[in-house]
């Protein structure tokens, strides 16, 4: 008990740190910058940001985010703001429920930290049409992103109104509150070149009219090398210490530095090490950085229809500190929380100079700090992408392991290398992987759904027709995923069997012929466009096509992606005695939405409708059809997941929310995965990928917030086929935490102090359950030379059995620490280096 109360005054410490960095609650500041850092209230500052987006979970949990990211190092949280939702309509505002940007604000500022509010009004972000209403579209004469009046005035308009909305709440720093930054723009530079001279004018429009609003906070362009002053130029990308802004008296600040990658339906998941994300990180601060950015800290979930095109998943994990459902993820949650400790040791030194550098040997550097002649800071960096190194620095000598930094807040002692990761691990990749942590409720077998079957085509009358093929989003204005595409072709004669070619712009589609489904095809997220050529047999006379082309999320990225389009733009018919038939400029029938839509299905009013079927026999596999069903809420308060595993392609809503769009027939490739990824050389996207050959999501995360006493309804729409009575509900009932630390290992960071010797300090195991669980079972004990891996650890030759020892500490706490000595441990086996691994059991 002793030493679990260290160890908690000792986080204690850290937090009040921490806090004592960030404003007073109410206090006005002024914000300015100079060439080496922000300045808030004339003292350079070095800041750990954040992005958390509001929407992409609820308004119950952002305390539980936000003290999460504050307890992991966090200063600052990075959101953009997103004004499709908050003004769907011209002139008609929203800003409720998981759009409530003002309350978001205030709560970030009740937790003690600062805010960058980035209004863009453009911001990509993987979101629905990148941020952008889709009525701005349809204003006649309107060109996006370009010195266009008629976008400019729209753009201003809104810059306008969410800068004043923070003023009269009093939210910018000068006024008390945490808002220390804003972006105007977003990733521009990148797509500039397209936009000609009218994007030149358009950047300087945009600086200007930023600035003009008054905010008495910097403005930022991040990926903008032209961003004219006063606005700063920040960096976006996997790596920037490489970066010079582009004018000598602003500060490097990096605006996104990417945690992992997003998720997008048929490909792989993505993830990150943390030892090379960490090593982004310390490079960024050792060349001169003092601001930066994790893109995400926690990502959460596209809801609804919010996510990005083309076929963006529902999870947008991203790999991030804090995972979809909040949970921490570990380790890298905390080995980045022990590197913003190692640098905010360094702050004062960092602010203080320019950085020193000194050449180590190939591929081998230092960079020094200096705030007098004796007193110093510095980084040792190994980019090497595989060779380890020992050097020499101030007459000492160092081991840095290959793509490592170690940082030495004294010049002497290294309180943190990136490559050496001590902070305790999870078992498994998410909280809903290991069967003994997870309740599972089964929703019901086939007697208790009930269904809809849809209607093939045309339904209602809301059709009509025009000659050649509409293009998607225009016709829909994004209403609604689907649009009908119905013809019919008059066939006499004996050549009945045709091939039928359809081109699309994407991003799905499926064919019905005489109202019986014949094809199905789809594009993917970086080509969505896609063809289907398919044998299919008429019958004598009139025959009736009817194609349902279908939306995975409005494209949100790249030069003038506000005019890419979707849908059918080609479809003939090879085989007819003409030869080919092109059925593309003939009549078509159109309609916007699916039936159960234009009914209401998803709508809980309608739960008791006659409209729906319950008999002894379940439909399944069949396309275009609706379930629900009835079930009582899973006990239990943590976020719960909604297992679809056996379903093919839909939508899905629970008592009328909708938890996004799932797609698990959709399988990645089988090869490009590894076990093991090397965190060691340049990242990107694919290098780093798990779970080939699966679907990109099966898990679908519910809000425990949307779940009400008693019953609860569940509505799927499948557009291809599937097997509702296999869908069921996860909760989490147990974690399993454990933890590898050796006695060469460094002491923890919060235990350095100036002018003593760090490592007379001793290593510990610190193991935490998440807030309001508790260790309940210690699995795995020794001290000695363990064997294996998280999960997997076993007894080496050497072993002392420790687990006494770790029951006494740990069980019935939800932190503790143990020293790894052989005083505190036992001295068995000696001249041999020992470790201590612990396996642990975290229940609620």
């Amino acid at each position: 008990m002793e030493t679990s109360n260290s160890f908690v005054a000792l986080v204690l410490l850290v937090v009040f740190v921490f806090e004592s960095l960030c404003f007073d609650t109410g206090l006005s500041a002024t914000v300015t910058y100079d060439h080496r850092a922000l300045v808030i209230d004339g003292k350079r500052r070095v800041l750990q940001s954040g992005s958390i987006h509001y929407p992409r979970t609820t308004p119950e949990v952002w305390p539980e985010l936000i003290r999460k990211s504050k307890e992991g190092g966090l200063d600052v949280i990075e959101t953009y703001v997103f004004w499709n939702y908050h003004e769907p309509v011209k002139g008609q505002y929203h800003f409720e429920g998981r759009f409530d940007l003002v309350r978001f604000v205030k709560t970030v500022q009740e937790a003690g930290l600062l805010v960058h509010l980035r209004i863009g009004p453009y911001a990509c972000a993987e979101w629905n049409y990148g941020g952008f209403p889709i009525w701005l579209h349809f204003i006649p004469g309107i060109q996006f992103r370009t010195t266009n009046d008629l976008f400019k005035n729209e753009m201003s308009r809104f810059l306008s109104k969410i800068v004043d909305l923070m003023k009269e709440e009093n939210l910018f720093a000068s006024q008390g509150g945490p808002i220390i930054l804003a972006q105007v723009e977003n990733e521009y530079g990148n797509v500039e070149w397209a936009y000609g001279v009218g994007g030149e004018l358009y950047v300087k429009w945009a600086a200007e009219t930023a600035v003009s609003l008054n905010t008495s906070v910097p403005w930022v362009m991040c990926s903008q090398g032209d961003a004219p002053d006063p606005i700063i130029n920040t960096c976006n990308g996997f790596y920037c210490d490489g970066f010079t802004p582009n004018s000598p008296s602003k500060p490097a600040m990096w605006t996104e530095n990417y945690s992992g990658w997003f998720l997008a339906f048929g490909y792989a998941i993505p993830y990150r090490p943390v030892e090379d994300l960490a090593f982004a990180v310390a490079r960024f601060f050792e060349i001169g950085g003092t601001f930066q950015n994790y893109y995400m800290y926690f990502g959460g979930t596209n809801f609804g229809r919010t996510a990005g095109g083309p076929l963006v998943a529902t999870s947008y994990d991203y790999d991030a500190p804090l995972d979809e459902y909040g949970f921490i993820r570990q380790p890298k949650w905390g080995h980045l929380r022990d590197l913003h400790m190692a640098i905010k040791l360094c702050e004062e030194y960092l602010v203080s100079s320019e950085p020193t550098q000194q050449k180590l040997g190939l591929n081998l550097e230092a960079h020094i700090y200096y705030k007098s002649s004796n007193e110093c800071a510095a980084f040792l960096a190994n980019y090497d992408n595989s060779a380890d190194a020992n050097v020499t620095f101030n007459g000492i000598s160092y081991f840095l392991p290959a793509w490592s930094v170690s940082i030495l807040p004294d010049c002497k002692n290294v309180v943190f290398n990136t490559a050496k990761v001590v902070s305790q691990r999870n078992i498994g990749d998410h909280p809903f992987d290991q069967k003994a942590n997870v309740n599972e409720l089964s929703l019901g077998g086939p007697l208790e759904w009930s269904w809809y079957e849809e209607k093939v085509g045309v339904f209602g009358n809301s059709s009509f027709t025009k000659p050649g093929l509409l293009e998607q989003i225009n016709t829909t204005k994004d209403t609604s995923d689907y649009l009908w595409y119905t013809t019919s072709i008059n066939v006499s004669g004996e050549e009945k069997q045709v091939l039928l070619n359809i081109e699309s712009l994407g991003h799905a589609a499926l064919v019905f012929l005489n109202k019986k489904l014949v094809a199905f095809g789809y594009g993917n997220h970086d080509y969505a466009n896609f063809s289907i050529n398919e044998e299919i047999s008429f019958d004598e006379g009139n025959n009736t096509l009817d194609v349902l082309s279908m939306m995975i999320g409005v494209q949100n990225y790249g030069p003038w992606f506000d005019v890419a389009g979707a849908g059918l733009y080609a479809v003939a018919m090879i085989g007819l005695k003409n030869g080919m038939n092109d059925l593309s400029s003939e009549e078509w029938t159109y309609q916007v939405g699916v039936e159960g839509e234009y009914l209401g299905l998803d709508k809980p009013s309608l739960a008791n409708s006659s409209l729906w079927t319950q008999e002894s026999i379940l439909p399944v596999n069949k396309s275009l059809i609706w379930y629900k069903i009835s079930f009582f809420a899973p006990e239990g308060k943590g976020p719960i997941a909604l297992n679809l595993a056996s379903m093919g392609k839909g939508q899905g809503w629970i008592n009328g929310e909708s938890i996004g769009r799932y797609w698990s027939a959709y399988r990645s490739p089988s090869t490009g995965c590894t076990e093991n990824c090397d965190y060691r050389g340049n990242y990107d996207p694919f290098k780093c990928q798990k779970k080939c050959g699966q679907p990109a999501q099966t898990l679908y995360h519910i809000p425990r917030t949307w779940i009400h006493p008693g019953e609860n309804l569940l509505v799927l729409h499948e557009e291809l086929g599937g097997d509702p009575s296999l869908v069921s509900l996860l909760t989490r009932a147990g974690q399993d935490i454990c933890s590898f630390v050796s006695e060469a290992d460094p002491p923890p960071v919060d235990s350095w102090k100036p002018n003593v010797e760090f490592e007379s300090q001793i290593p510990q195991v610190r193991l935490a359950c998440e807030r309001g669980w508790h260790i309940s079972l210690i699995n795995f004990a020794s001290y000695g030379t363990p064997e294996g891996s998280c999960g997997t650890y076993s007894p080496g030759t050497c072993h002392v059995d420790t687990l006494s020892i770790v029951e006494k500490a740990c069980i019935g706490q939800e932190e503790c620490s143990i020293p790894v000595s052989s005083a505190n441990l036992g001295n068995a086996c000696p001249g041999v280096s020992k470790s201590l691994a612990i396996e642990a059991h975290c229940t609620e």
